[in-house]
């Protein structure tokens, strides 16, 4: 039970954890009939990063680094960009290497995307496998020159990947801004008439 952000509390020492531990958990109680609580750890300064793999049937996954969606409203994606001004080339490779190890721990064959929070340190956790193509993927085929629809379509025939990850570099830089139509008065979705 929970959402909304209900009960959450940053707690920066053992005496903030005791009182937010109490509080949320009558919180939750009294607003979902269920004291259980979630800790996880605070991400300072977060930043949303994902990574654009392609795996195949014959044990190869490559990334196409990396695309930046840190500017959001109301958890949906504004604007992204390719690459990301704040990540490394050491920390792309990192996380590029560990998407990877995951989509072949599962044996994932085909585009995907793996999001990943990232603190100010650029220390990176781990979010959520998309296993689909997304709509800001051709911000990445902009910078890699990469085909990502026509990679799939071999990849579900049974083909081996056209390219290795030595053949994956940075060309430029893409960006993407999605439109929202809302009424900026009562800030609710709109189809541009009030």
């Amino acid at each position: 039970a929970g959402g909304g952000g209900k009960g959450m509390r940053v707690a920066w020492n053992d005496s903030e954890v005791k009182e937010g531990f109490k509080l949320s958990s009558e919180e939750a109680a009294a607003s979902f009939g269920d004291d259980r609580l979630l800790i996880e750890r605070f991400i300072d300064n977060p930043r949303h990063i994902e990574i654009q793999i392609l795996a195949d049937s014959h044990g190869n996954c490559i990334y196409l680094n990396e695309r930046e969606c840190s500017i959001q409203r109301r958890n949906q994606k504004v604007v992204e960009e390719a690459p990301s001004s704040f990540i490394t080339p050491e920390v792309r490779k990192a996380m590029g290497e560990q998407a990877c190890q995951l989509a072949q721990a599962v044996d994932y064959q085909s585009a995907g995307t793996v999001e990943f929070l990232v603190d100010s340190q650029m220390n990176f956790y781990f979010l959520e496998m998309n296993t689909r193509l997304q709509v800001e993927h051709p911000i990445t085929e902009c910078i890699t020159g990469v085909d990502i629809v026509d990679e799939m379509l071999r990849v579900a025939a049974g083909y081996p990947l056209s390219y290795s990850q030595s053949d994956i570099g940075i060309n430029g830089w893409a960006v993407e801004c999605r439109v929202y139509a809302e009424d900026p008065v009562r800030s609710l979705p709109s189809i541009g008439l009030f």
